[in-house]
């Protein structure tokens, strides 16, 4: 595949590399548009709309916060609100999809999420208690979505996610793309105007 195209056109006229990214390439209204049209669960979710990977963001900087009793700073707040910000170019894909594709998908993922943390004044790679937090409140987030909105039970969501905590977050709801770009958008603002 020597010479192959591995770069994306944007809305904003930048060409992001998908194999070698450059932070320089990155563009928060970009991110914002692309993951408000992107479908967690691949759309399998009632509502009018999809529920976005923008919503799902938004959702877990609030669990972070929560998880953390309110003691986490405005830089692991915002490095949870783009936790997933990669999929506005390679998409969401269900857990275990991408423990199926595994090393090369991961690769390219991280690299991407590298940048990301770059452009945006966050180092490449987070400490790893601040990762595990995250991850905790990604959890409750996934937890919440499959019993609001992708039709699991609470028992076959706890089965099935591994979910064993008796926490929940706030219910949820899809959102038009644009309003979900729209809040996304504003929470970036709030938290990257005070990590500045």
């Amino acid at each position: 595949m020597a010479g192959a195209r591995a770069w994306q056109r944007m809305l904003s006229g930048r060409r992001l590399n998908l194999l070698e990214p450059s932070p320089l390439d990155i563009e928060i209204d970009d991110i914002a548009h692309g993951l408000a049209r992107v479908a967690r669960w691949n759309g399998q979710t009632s509502g009018a709309y999809a529920f976005s990977v923008a919503q799902h963001c938004v959702l877990v900087e609030r669990l972070a916060v929560l998880e953390a009793g309110g003691a986490i700073s405005r830089q692991w707040r915002l490095a949870a609100l783009l936790h997933d910000a990669p999929e506005y170019v390679i998409g969401d894909m269900i857990s275990p999809f991408k423990a199926a594709i595994g090393g090369e998908y991961k690769g390219i993922e991280r690299a991407l999420l590298d940048a990301i943390h770059i452009r945006f004044g966050l180092p490449a790679r987070i400490p790893k208690d601040v990762e595990q937090l995250l991850k905790r409140a990604d959890k409750v987030a996934a937890f919440t979505e499959a019993v609001d909105l992708a039709g699991f039970t609470e028992a076959e969501a706890r089965r099935v996610l591994g979910y064993r905590r008796k926490t929940r977050g706030p219910k949820v709801a899809p959102l038009p793309p644009e309003d979900a770009k729209r809040e996304f958008l504003d929470r970036f603002q709030t938290l990257f105007t005070g990590c500045a």
